[in-house]
C-alpha cells in the first residue's frame, strides 16, 4: 500500500511564453522525488484567447498545439508535441496523468448565427423577461484554421442551449434559445444553474452526445492519460458524465480515475451528484476548503472540534479530494477564497496526512506564485515526504477541543518507522494526550517542523504528551524517521 499524492501543476498566472510542457517534463523525476503519483494538468486544447489562454474558454478541443487559430499554433504551454512529451514524461516517472476535461462553455466562435431566444432573469434562469425575439449569436464554429483533421464536426446553434451575447443589439444578457430547455437535474443554485458562461452545450442534444464521445475517444488514443479531471461539473446535466465516463472507460479497457469540480459549499449538493453519478468519481471537497478559510480567519475563535462536520473528508472520504487552494480561488479570480499564509502548514498537514481521500497540491502553493509575491508553503515539501514515507497504519482523531486539536497514525510493518502524531492549533499554543499505540512504547519522537525543541517518549500504555506552539501545527515522527527526513533535504 502506497499513499497517492495528486498534484495540481498550473496556476492562473503562469507566464504567456509557452515553456509549461517542457518545464512539466523537465521537473518530472523532481516531482515522483518529492511523493507525488498523481498531476493534474492543465487544459490542452485551443482557447478563444489562443496563447494567453489558461485554457476554460474552449474553441477547438482538438487542436493541443498545432493549427495556426486564434493567433497561435502553440497554446499558453507549448505545442502539441510538447504536451505529449510531457505526458510520457510523467509517466515514465510512474506518476499517473489527469487531463482537464472543459466541454460546456464555448467561446471564440467563427461565425455568428440569427436565432430566437427568450431572455432569461440572471437570478432565476427559470423566469423569463418578456418575449421570445430575434439575436444574433456567436454559434458557428468552423475551425478553418484546422481544415478538417482527426475531424469534421463542426458546432451550430442547434448544439448550444443558449449564451450571454447578442451581436445584433450588441446586448449582454442570459439567452435560452427557442426550443431549448434548461437541463433539469442541474444544481438548482439561481433557479437553475445549466448556464454558466459563453455559448452553453445543449448535453441532451443527440449529435452533441455522440461529438463529446467521439472526441473523448480520440483524446484517450492520442495522450492515453490515466484519468480525468471534470471542470464545472454542476453546470452540466447529472446523468451526463455517469455516461461519458461508462464510455471512455469501455473504449480504454481500463479504469480511468475522476475527479470532479463541483463548486458548492453544500455537502448535500455534492452527495447527490455522488449519488446520481453512482459514485463513479470523486470530488474535490469545496467545503473542506471553506472550512480552511473560516477557521484562518476569525482570529482563534473557530470551533477547531467541528472542522470535518458537513464536509466530503468527514461523510464519504473514499471519494473526497481535499485541497487547500486551486487555480480559482487565486487573488484576483473569481472564487477567490485565499487561504492566509500562516495557516496553510496546518492545511497541508490535515489533507496530507490524516487516513482520507487522496488530497491534492496547489503549484502555487509547492513553487510560489510570482504574480502574486507569494512564497512556498513552508514545509510543504516536508509533509510531502512524510505522507509518502511514514503516514500509515490506524489512524486516532482527538478533535475534541475548541482550538488545539490533532490526529495520530499507529505505522505498519510495511513501512519501517512509520506513524506520526500531528498536533495543530488555530488559537494559543497547547497541548493533548494522544495514543500513538502500545507497540510503540519507549520509543522516542521529534516534532519535524522545528516548533517543539524536546523529543516525546511513547508511555508504556501507548500514550503521549504532545505540544504545540500558538497558530502552528507539529509534526512528530520517531527517531529514525525524522533523521531520515533531515538527512534528506540535506
Amino acid at each position: 500500500m502506497k499513499n497517492h499524492t495528486m498534484m495540481q501543476y498550473f496556476e492562473w498566472y503562469l507566464p504567456e511564453n509557452g515553456l509549461h510542457w517542457r518545464r512539466c517534463a523537465a521537473q518530472a523525476e523532481e516531482l515522483r522525488k518529492a511523493g507525488v503519483d498523481m498531476v493534474w494538468l492543465p487544459p490542452a486544447y485551443k482557447g478563444a484567447a489562443g496563447a494567453k489562454s489558461v485554457g476554460y474558454d474552449v474553441y477547438d478541443m482538438y487542436d493541443l498545439g498545432e493549427f495556426d487559430q486564434k493567433g497561435s499554433v502553440r497554446t499558453k504551454y507549448g505545442t502539441r508535441e510538447e504536451y505529449l512529451e510531457a505526458v510520457r514524461s510523467l509517466q515514465q516517472q510512474g506518476i499517473k496523468v489527469l487531463t482537464d476535461i472543459v466541454l460546456n462553455h464555448r467561446m471564440g466562435a467563427d461565425g455568428a448565427e440569427t436565432v430566437m431566444a427568450e431572455e432569461m432573469l440572471s437570478t432565476d434562469r427559470d423566469q423569463e423577461i418578456g418575449q421570445d425575439r430575434q439575436i444574433t449569436a456567436w454559434t458557428r464554429f468552423d475551425f478553418p484554421g484546422r481544415g478538417g483533421k482527426y475531424s469534421d464536426f463542426q458546432w451550430r446553434a442547434r448544439h448550444f442551449s443558449g449564451t450571454d451575447w447578442d451581436e445584433g443589439g450588441k446586448r449582454k444578457g442570459i439567452f435560452r434559445f427557442a426550443g431549448k430547455n434548461w437541463e433539469r437535474k442541474i444544481d438548482h443554485e439561481n433557479g437553475n444553474y445549466d448556464y454558466l458562461m459563453g455559448t452553453d452545450l445543449d448535453t441532451d442534444q443527440p449529435e452533441v452526445i455522440r461529438e463529446t464521445a467521439d472526441w473523448g475517444k480520440w483524446y484517450l488514443d492520442t495522450v492515453q492519460m490515466d484519468g480525468f479531471r471534470l471542470d464545472a461539473v454542476k453546470h452540466i446535466g447529472f446523468d451526463f458524465y455517469r455516461e461519458w465516463l461508462k464510455a471512455m472507460r469501455a473504449h480504454a479497457g481500463r479504469e480511468l480515475f475522476a475527479v470532479g469540480e463541483y463548486w458548492s459549499k453544500d455537502v448535500n449538493r455534492l452527495k447527490y451528484y455522488l449519488d446520481t453519478l453512482e459514485h463513479s468519481l470523486s470530488l474535490f471537497d469545496v467545503p473542506l476548503h471553506f472550512h480552511f478559510l473560516e477557521a484562518a480567519t476569525s482570529d482563534g475563535n473557530y470551533d477547531m472540534s467541528r472542522l470535518y462536520e458537513n464536509t466530503l473528508t468527514g461523510l464519504d472520504p473514499a471519494h473526497a479530494v481535499p485541497f487547500v487552494d486551486n487555480h480559482d480561488t487565486q487573488p484576483g479570480q473569481a472564487l477567490y477564497s485565499f487561504i492566509p499564509a500562516w495557516f496553510k502548514p496546518l492545511a497541508y498537514a490535515l489533507i496530507l496526512l490524516r487516513d482520507t481521500g487522496i488530497p491534492c497540491v496547489f503549484y502555487g502553493d509547492y513553487y510560489g506564485i510570482p504574480h502574486d509575491r507569494t512564497a512556498p508553503v513552508p514545509g510543504l515539501k516536508r509533509l510531502l515526504k512524510v505522507r509518502e514515507r511514514f503516514a500509515y497504519g490506524k489512524e486516532g482523531l482527538f478533535f475534541d477541543d475548541p482550538s488545539v486539536v490533532g490526529f495520530t497514525r499507529e505505522g505498519d510493518a510495511e513501512h519501517p518507522d512509520s506513524g506520526a502524531a500531528v498536533l495543530l492549533t488555530d488559537s494559543v499554543a497547547g497541548s493533548k494526550r494522544m495514543y500513538m499505540g502500545q507497540q510503540h512504547a519507549g520509543k522516542h519522537m521529534m516534532d519535524i517542523m522545528g516548533e517543539i525543541p524536546e523529543t516525546v517518549t511513547v508511555g508504556s500504555d501507548g500514550w503521549a504528551e504532545f505540544r504545540v506552539g500558538g497558530g502552528s501545527v507539529s509534526v512528530w515522527l520517531f527517531e529514525n524517521a525524522a533523521a531520515d527526513i533531515y538527512i534528506e533535504e540535506m
